[in-house]
C-alpha cells in the first residue's frame, strides 16, 4: 500500500468516528428508558398472546315469524271502460283533456248530430199524424156507440168503427215508439264518459268516420285509484303452506284479512298496504300456477296498468322462529353452519336448518336455543379456530348499539396512536 493512499483511509476513519460515537449514545438512552423485563421489540414480556379479539355477536331468542313469499304479479284497474260509438257519422269536436280524470257522464266527443236531429223531427211528425187519426177514429166509434144500441145503424158499422180506432192507437204507439229511438240515437252523437278514471289518449281526430257497426273505439278510461294485483304461486307451495299449518308445524298470518306489500320495478316497497282479495280455485294446466289477487291503493298514482311488480305477503306464521343476519349463516352444500360462542367465550362452529329470507335475516327453525350468542362480526379477527374472543353486541349498520361501548383492552388503550 502506497503512503498516499494509506493517509487517505486513516482520513475516511477519522471521518466516521463521531456519527459512531451518537449512535451508540442514543441506543443507550433507549435501553435506559424501556421498561424493566421487557422483551425487544415492544413485545410483552415473557412472549405473552395478544387478548382475545372483540367479535360482534347477537343473543337469539324464538319469536314468531312470519313467513314471506315475493311472487311476481301484473297491475290491472279496478274498472276500464271502452269509449266506442254507437252511432254512425262524422267526429266534429274532441271536448277533453287527453291524460285527464273526467267524472262519469261528462261529454267526451261530439258525432255531427244533423242527420238524426231530422230523424227526431220526422218521428215526431208521424206521432202527430198518428193521434190525429186516433182522435178522429175515436170520435167516430164514440158517435156510433148509442146509434148501434137504438139499433139506428148496423152492428157491423160499429165493429168497423172500433177496429179503425184500436189501429189508430196501434199506429200511435209506433209513432211513439219512433221518437223515443230518434232521440236515443241524438243522444249517442254526444260521446259521453260511462264511468269515472282517468281518460287516456285519443283514439280518433276531428272530421274522423265512426261507424256504430265496428263500434270504433273513440278512447279508454281506466278506474287507477284503487287497482288490482294478480300474481301466481305455485300449486306445490300452496299445497306445502296447507300441509304445514294442517300440522300445526305454522299457523295462517293475517287472521281473515291478508295484508300484501307491493314491491316496483326499481326495488322500493309502495308504502300502502293492500289485501289479499281471494285465491283462484283452479290451476293454470299450462304452468302449474294458481291466480291470486290483491287490491291496492292508488291514490298517488305510482302503480299504472300493465305494470309489472313483485308482491310480498304472509301467508303462514312460525310460532317460535329465530331470525339472525345473513352475515352470520355459512352456506355451503354440506349445510348451514354459524359460529356459537359458548363456554370460555370460545366460538365453536353449529349447523343449522334455514327455512327462508326476512328483510336480510335467515329464519332458522332448528339448531339454536334461545340465549344462545351468535357471531355476527368480526370473523377476520379469529386468527386461531376455537381460540377465546371478546363478545360485544352486535348493531346492525347505521343502527347505534345498545347500551354504552365496550372497554377497550389497557394494552389497547395504552398503544400510541
Amino acid at each position: 500500500m502506497t503512503p498516499r493512499h494509506s493517509r487517505f483511509t486513516c482520513q475516511r476513519r477519522s471521518a466516521w468516528l463521531p456519527v459512531l460515537l451518537a449512535l451508540a449514545f442514543l441506543s443507550g438512552c433507549g435501553d435506559r428508558g424501556a421498561a424493566p423485563g421487557a422483551a425487544p421489540g415492544g413485545a410483552p414480556a415473557g412472549g405473552g398472546m395478544p387478548p382475545p379479539p372483540p367479535v360482534g355477536v347477537i343473543t337469539v331468542q324464538p319469536q314468531v315469524v312470519a313467513l314471506q313469499s315475493e311472487l311476481p304479479g301484473r297491475v290491472e284497474p279496478v274498472r276500464v271502460a271502452q269509449v266506442r260509438a254507437r252511432v254512425n257519422g262524422v267526429v266534429l269536436k274532441r271536448q277533453f283533456v287527453e291524460g285527464s280524470e273526467v267524472r262519469a257522464g261528462q261529454p267526451l266527443f261530439l258525432v255531427d248530430p244533423a242527420p238524426y236531429q231530422a230523424a227526431l223531427d220526422a218521428a215526431s211528425a208521424q206521432l202527430a199524424r198518428a193521434q190525429a187519426q186516433l182522435a178522429q177514429a175515436k170520435a167516430t166509434a164514440d158517435r156510433y156507440q148509442p146509434l148501434a144500441e137504438a139499433k139506428a145503424i148496423s152492428q157491423q158499422d160499429y165493429v168497423v168503427a172500433r177496429a179503425t180506432q184500436a189501429a189508430a192507437e196501434a199506429d200511435a204507439a209506433a209513432g211513439r215508439a219512433a221518437v223515443q229511438s230518434a232521440r236515443i240515437n241524438l243522444g249517442y252523437t254526444q260521446v259521453t264518459a260511462p264511468i269515472a278514471g282517468r281518460v287516456g289518449r285519443a283514439l280518433v281526430t276531428e272530421g274522423a268516420l265512426v261507424s256504430a257497426a265496428e263500434a270504433t273505439q273513440l278512447a279508454l278510461i281506466q278506474q287507477t285509484r284503487t287497482v288490482y294485483v294478480n300474481f301466481t304461486q305455485s300449486s306445490a307451495e300452496v299445497l306445502r303452506l296447507r300441509r304445514a299449518v294442517a300440522a300445526n308445524q305454522l299457523r295462517q298470518a293475517g287472521g281473515d284479512v291478508t295484508r300484501v306489500r307491493v314491491v316496483l320495478e326499481d326495488g322500493s316497497e309502495l308504502p300502502q298496504a293492500g289485501r289479499l282479495l281471494f285465491s283462484d280455485l283452479s290451476v293454470d294446466g299450462s304452468s302449474g300456477q294458481v291466480t291470486l289477487r290483491a287490491e291496492v291503493p292508488n291514490a298517488d298514482g305510482l302503480l299504472l296498468p300493465g305494470q309489472y311488480v313483485r308482491v310480498r305477503l304472509s301467508q303462514a306464521e312460525l310460532p317460535a322462529g329465530i331470525l339472525v343476519p345473513q352475515q352470520a349463516v355459512t352456506r355451503s352444500a354440506q349445510g348451514d353452519t354459524v359460529l356459537v360462542v359458548g363456554e370460555g367465550n370460545k366460538p365453536m362452529p353449529r349447523p343449522v336448518q334455514v327455512s327462508s329470507a326476512q328483510g336480510g335475516q335467515w329464519v332458522v327453525t332448528s339448531g339454536l336455543q334461545a340465549g344462545e350468542r351468535v357471531v355476527v362480526d368480526g370473523f377476520q379477527k379469529m386468527f386461531v379456530p376455537g381460540a377465546p374472543v371478546t363478545p360485544v353486541p352486535w348493531a346492525p349498520p347505521g343502527a347505534a348499539p345498545a347500551g354504552s361501548a365496550p372497554a377497550l383492552p389497557a394494552s389497547a388503550a395504552s398503544a400510541p396512536r
